[in-house]
């Protein structure tokens, strides 16, 4: 009876005859999941409507300018407020009510101005000086309503008709508003070196009082109560920061190319340090729990023979302690110690000795993925064009964004500095607001500009199309993604498949993968990336809904969010596992997406455990290359940043905040080595898939030889027959 393993069943389940001319993945394919294509095609047509709709409705000057009470913009050209950039507000007192949070506008008059005020100053004071010198008024009315020009007008009259403010503080522009220019001296808040000034109806405030103010409004426009106080400092400490990176883009540059050129070198001998790298660290691992268990084992042993100092006192005895280090002087904790650390040591050995071989081919499988990417360079080049992509996708998406955003017309509101004023925050006609008698039930109230809508239909169902865009931009995105490991995995199985490197690999294997992928697979690519889309959807619905219950007392729906976040997020990470698989065997068998991810999965049951260990011993060199690349050339840049390299001492500048572009340095060496090693990951996944597939279709006969190479057939004792040739073609 013939062995299971004499005539293996094929990838497919049924007999498979060995094509000879096989040099990799399938050439003679049809398109896959058509109908999700087509889906997809529509969608994106429809994106561009959306997009073009929002583009007609939409300003996104609503965003970029502030709006005074009268819906105006200011700093916009072609308009009188071209020259009035700044927003300026009559009594920001007022807008320490907590009003202005729930209503998201403060309750004064707001108008556009070319600059702030440098100086205390109230309109009483201004009549009083205006007497004796015309200047004062000159200089206050550049903060009234335009047109506005009579100075002897009562305080009382001018407050009624909002004519001018009642008081004006020394301010400077910040988010392009004006607000108190608070300064910190000796651990006193002052304005204008004063601690106390006089409101509009003389009486005497504190500078508290406008910092609540302030605090209030910044957190109105920013979303957070971070408050003005911890951005005092702001504008110098920006100024400093770009004069840093304008001193050192240059190095910064040179350190990220360094970045590049030893992430390369790092994955080409890959192929002669994995191996090293790897058993280097276990047995690390192991003489570190080793030392540990000695350790221990004289601490013990020392406090044993110490019986005078009651040493053989039980943890149960002294019962829980703050103080950890009470817990060291008994013989128990380290007999504890040791015992765990020796169970943990002989955990490690077991599991090292059933899965030596494992381990053993996954740093062949390492070894050859290194080889592999020597073989085909143009791969490290194709994240670029992901790169592009994904920039050209979050790019419409944020415009798209602002410009539903600031779909609408002006909306005003009744705004009231009394609370119980049965009109507050209702909408109002600004231009027939003074026919009214809101203003006489509810005295000092204003109808000024609160935000931007409609009642359209289109303006109604606004926050559906943000859900729209939201969900369509990560369908796009998760697109380039897929399409990126579809192409990289099709160039590497060409590899794989290959029986003589390189002679038989295919030339352009990274194009050639490629137009097949948008050819034939567009479909299946976006089936993939619609299912992960809807579930990342989901995830941002609930980190939206539980932002919004963090300030509630309902203890179950926090429970219930949280429970369904957790749910959530294993579901993305175990569908973005199963995909990554998928688009492997699309690239190489081109099947659909559900066949090429059942055979995918199935694939990977029947081999678990190898793929536990391959993962795990692939995701660990993976993690301890971005971690010394990026840490070394953060050494190196360092040194460089703080002038202790002698030879370039003179050539690098000196930086206000060196640790800027020490961090930036750091930062995008990280994110460099993780592209190349992104691309090194896939290139494992492929070898790996394909290295099963072809254990399980090939049995080593001339008419069915291993693929694998030299080194894993050495592994796994299995051998190639020498084919014979055929008497026929002599």
């Amino acid at each position: 009876m013939a062995r299971k393993t004499d005539i293996p069943p094929s990838y497919y389940g049924e007999p498979r005859k060995f094509d000879p001319t096989f040099r990799g993945p399938i050439q003679d394919r049809g398109c896959t999941d058509v109908v999700c294509c087509v889906l997809f095609v529509v969608v994106i047509l429809g994106y561009i409507a959306l997009g073009t709709v929002a583009w007609i409705h939409g300003d996104p000057r609503k965003v970029v300018y502030p709006t005074d009470s009268h819906g105006q913009f200011c700093g916009q050209q072609g308009t009188p407020n071209e020259k009035k950039a700044i927003l300026f507000y009559f009594n920001i007192l007022q807008c320490a009510s907590p009003a202005v949070l729930i209503n998201l506008q403060c309750p004064t008059t707001q108008l556009c101005v070319s600059k702030c005020p440098d100086r205390f100053a109230t309109y009483l004071d201004m009549q009083y000086n205006y007497r004796y010198n015309k200047s004062y008024w000159d200089y206050y009315k550049q903060f009234c309503k335009p047109g506005f020009d009579n100075p002897r007008k009562s305080i009382a009259q001018v407050l009624r008709d909002e004519d001018c403010p009642s008081m004006i503080v020394p301010s400077r522009p910040f988010l392009q508003r004006c607000f108190p220019d608070f300064i910190t001296r000796n651990g006193t808040l002052t304005v204008a070196n004063k601690t106390n000034f006089k409101d509009g109806l003389g009486n005497l405030r504190s500078v508290i009082d406008l910092r609540h103010a302030a605090n209030q409004v910044t957190a109105m426009q920013q979303g957070v109560e971070s408050g003005i106080t911890s951005l005092l400092d702001a504008k110098e400490v920006g100024m400093k920061i770009f004069e840093d990176y304008a001193n050192s883009w240059y190095w910064i540059l040179i350190g990220l190319v360094i970045t590049m050129l030893v992430s390369l070198v790092f994955i080409l001998l890959l192929r002669f340090t994995a191996g090293v790298l790897l058993w280097l660290v276990i047995f690390g691992v192991i003489a570190v729990v080793g030392y540990g268990i000695w350790h221990c084992y004289w601490e013990f042993s020392t406090l044993k023979g110490k019986r005078h100092l009651d040493s053989d006192v039980t943890i149960s005895d002294i019962g829980f302690q703050t103080d950890f280090r009470v817990y060291l002087q008994l013989s128990q904790t380290w007999l504890v110690f040791m015992i765990s650390l020796s169970v943990m040591e002989a955990v490690i050995l077991i599991i090292l000795f059933f899965l030596r071989r494992r381990v053993r081919i996954a740093i062949a499988l390492l070894k050859e993925g290194s080889r592999a990417i020597g073989y085909i360079m143009s791969t490290l080049f194709y994240p670029i064009l992901t790169f592009v992509l994904l920039a050209i996708c979050i790019a419409y998406w944020a415009v798209t964004a602002v410009f539903l955003a600031s779909s609408g017309d002006p909306v005003y509101k009744v705004m009231s500095t009394q609370d119980k004023c049965m009109y507050s925050n209702i909408t109002c006609n600004p231009e027939a607001f003074s026919q009214t008698n809101v203003t006489k039930v509810c005295p000092g109230s204003q109808c000024t500009f609160a935000f931007y809508g409609g009642e359209s239909l289109y303006h109604r169902y606004i926050l559906v199309l943000q859900l729209c865009n939201l969900l369509v931009f990560l369908w796009l995105v998760n697109f380039t993604i897929a399409l990126g490991q579809c192409t990289l995995a099709g160039a590497f199985a060409s590899y794989y498949w290959a029986l003589q490197k390189p002679q038989d690999i295919p030339p352009c294997p990274v194009l050639s993968s490629f137009s097949r992928a948008v050819r034939f697979h567009t479909g299946s690519l976006a089936f993939g990336s619609l299912i992960l889309a809807i579930v990342q959807t989901f995830r941002v619905v609930l980190e939206y809904l539980d932002h919004r219950l963090k300030g509630a007392h309902n203890t179950f729906a926090r429970f219930l969010i949280c429970c369904l976040k957790c749910c959530f997020w294993c579901l993305e990470h175990f569908i973005k596992f199963m995909n990554r698989n998928a688009y492997i065997m699309i690239a190489i068998y081109g099947k659909n997406f559900c066949t090429s991810a059942k055979d995918a999965f199935y694939l990977l049951m029947r081999n678990v455990v190898r793929v536990a260990v391959l993962d795990k011993v692939t995701d660990f060199l993976l993690f301890l290359g971005k971690v010394l690349i990026s840490g070394s050339v953060g050494v190196l840049a360092f040194f460089v940043f703080t002038r202790k390299i002698p030879v370039i001492q003179e050539e690098v500048p000196s930086l206000n905040y060196y640790w800027l572009p020490l961090l930036t340095v750091i930062f995008g060496s990280y994110l460099i080595a993780h592209g190349f090693f992104n691309v090194y990951a896939m290139c494992v996944d492929t070898l790996f898939l394909c290295f099963l597939v072809d254990l399980e279709v090939n049995n080593g006969s001339a008419a069915r030889p291993f693929y694998m190479s030299s080194s894993l057939r050495h592994i796994l004792n299995k051998k190639n027959q020498k084919r014979r040739k055929d008497k026929s073609l002599r």
